[in-house]
């Protein structure tokens, strides 16, 4: 049996009371949606999960935080030849992408309702043909700046489970998180794709803007689209 890293964990994991027909949702729906064993209990050896029986060798997606749901709903939706796993340790927002499912009826998505980086630990080497990091939590204070996602500690995993030429989206409104995602993305193994000013302001052909985004939209903020090309 491997031994299990200590890795902290920042960030909420429940909001406000669910409501009962999130609750439903949770207690009907979500096993059925697992990828496979992801946690330490389940799967102490941290065997890799068959993605092509999981999803019938289509090619995979993988969205990391995916909050309400309303992204990766609109892509699966909108990409039935595709598999795609969402990870996300907030268990409202799980509620709610639960909900949309099931209102959608689509039929290609997996949901881990935990740290995206149990998921990654599972997830075969090359595995992965596009990633999105959508509004990720931003900890704006320097001393926090560790704990964002754009670090080695989770950038080497997923680096390692895209396959060459696989494209990874990070949307942010935050430019400190820009400037950081700037900075360790490319030394991960992946080439930042913009070539003039409209290929970062501008969103992509089949964006959905998100709850976050409209906020960030309200109070002032400007969207960043950052496109990245893992390396061969």
């Amino acid at each position: 049996m491997k031994q299990r890293p200590y890795r902290n964990f920042y960030g909420r994991l429940k909001g406000k009371t669910l409501k009962d027909s999130q609750k439903t949702y949770l207690a009907e729906d979500l096993a059925a949606l697992s990828p496979g064993p992801v946690s330490w209990e389940e799967n102490p050896e941290r065997t890799a999960l068959d993605l092509g029986a999981l999803f019938d060798g289509k090619p995979v997606w993988l969205e990391v935080g995916f909050g309400g749901g309303e992204h990766l709903v609109h892509q699966a939706a909108r990409n039935p030849d595709v598999g795609i796993i969402g990870a996300e340790p907030y268990i409202n927002g799980v509620a709610m992408l639960l909900g949309k499912i099931r209102r959608a009826g689509v039929d290609n998505l997996a949901v881990h309702p935990g740290d995206a980086r149990d998921l990654m630990d599972v997830l075969p080497d090359a595995s992965i043909d596009r990633a999105f990091l959508l509004y990720p939590d931003p900890w704006p204070k320097a001393r926090h700046h560790r704990r964002r996602f754009v670090t080695p500690e989770h950038l080497g995993p997923l680096a390692r489970v895209m396959k060459p030429g696989a494209m990874l989206r990070v949307a942010t409104d935050i430019p400190d998180y820009v400037r950081q995602t700037l900075e360790e993305v490319p030394g991960q193994g992946f080439d930042w794709t913009a070539e003039t000013p409209a290929d970062w302001r501008a969103p992509w052909d089949d964006w959905l803007s998100t709850r976050y985004e409209q906020k960030a939209l309200r109070e002032g903020r400007t969207p960043h689209y950052l496109t990245f090309l893992r390396k061969d």
